[in-house]
């Protein structure tokens, strides 16, 4: 089913390949999703009770430099990191379509275009007849066996942010594959849930398997996404699901996640794209300081939590 939906999206992309950005009031109804961000380390639901916000822990490592190193006694540890899990749901009218291609392999990167779904009924080729300019990129990631498939780029992005609005930790993560891991807690609500049968169901049938052309690195194309009801969580186990905290001053702070920073992708509203928690981190033997080894890790406390928010402390 997936190589069938890539080879429609293929079609439908030749003939839209220099579209822009759909206006309103131009062309037919375009059904926008909506991405809305979970507040971080609440597994599976935006709401976010902080009792539920349980994904997530302090990770002291040997290697800074590795991606996902296992957590090891700070004693022996050159790094600490705050690992969190982080969702992002689309709550709106049509899904997050992705398409990527690349005219070879040597080409590293694919180029990806939005493609949005209009108001019709009909095959896939006439109800996703419009994709917008093309602002972002699948690259191939490959660390580890189990970890190889194409990750879209810059699609959110996360931060420790100061009371004072200073970010004083950037996120370093390299991508994900989306498509439909959980179902979000309110779809009851939503009017345009793919059902049983259609188009929109093969492609939420496809999304819900989707692997992101899993050992492909030869691929041309790739299909990605979230459809309307659903959401795509990053377990904080996940390589670069974390921050490094090793040197940051004991305090309160916000951790955010946002999704679509840029707003590069279409949506219906941008207002819910970042989520907070406020914590606070203490150092029972003092901060640890350049040259010299870890004593003992932080204690890391998630205070309140901030669902649609991009400030909590």
């Amino acid at each position: 089913m997936l190589k069938k939906l890539v080879v429609l999206a293929v079609v439908v992309l030749s003939a839209v390949v220099s579209a822009s950005a759909p206006q309103a009031g131009e062309g037919p109804d375009f059904l926008l999703p909506d991405l809305r961000q979970a507040v971080p380390g609440c597994p599976g639901g935006s709401a976010g009770p902080l009792a539920a916000c349980t994904a997530w822990d302090v990770c002291p490592v040997i290697d800074p430099a590795t991606p996902n190193g296992p957590c090891v006694d700070a004693s022996v540890a050159k790094a600490v990191r705050l690992r969190f899990t982080s969702a992002e749901e689309n709550v709106g009218a049509g899904p997050l379509l992705l398409f990527g291609r690349r005219d070879s392999t040597k080409q590293d990167t694919m180029t990806v275009r939005q493609a949005l779904r209009t108001g019709t009924d009909g095959s896939i080729p006439d109800g996703y007849a419009a994709a917008q300019r093309a602002t972002h990129a699948f690259t191939y990631y490959e660390p580890a066996p189990a970890h190889q498939h194409w990750h879209l780029m810059n699609f959110e992005h996360f931060a420790l942010v100061s009371p004072q609005g200073k970010t004083v930790v950037t996120d370093r993560k390299n991508g994900f594959c989306l498509g439909d891991r959980f179902t979000v807690a309110d779809a009851g609500r939503l009017t345009h849930v793919p059902g049983d049968t259609g188009p929109d169901a093969d492609l939420a049938a496809t999304l819900r398997d989707n692997m992101c052309r899993h050992h492909e690195p030869g691929a041309l194309d790739v299909l990605e996404g979230i459809s309307v009801g659903s959401g795509d969580d990053y377990k904080y186990t996940v390589d670069f699901q974390w921050l490094d905290i090793t040197r940051v001053p004991a305090g309160t702070y916000d951790l955010v996640n946002t999704v679509n920073a840029d707003r590069t992708l279409l949506e219906t509203d941008y207002r819910n794209n970042s989520s907070a928690v406020a914590l606070s981190i203490s150092w029972p033997r003092g901060p640890v300081k350049p040259g010299q080894a870890i004593a003992a890790a932080p204690v890391v406390r998630f205070l309140r939590s901030c669902p649609g928010q991009p400030r909590c402390a």
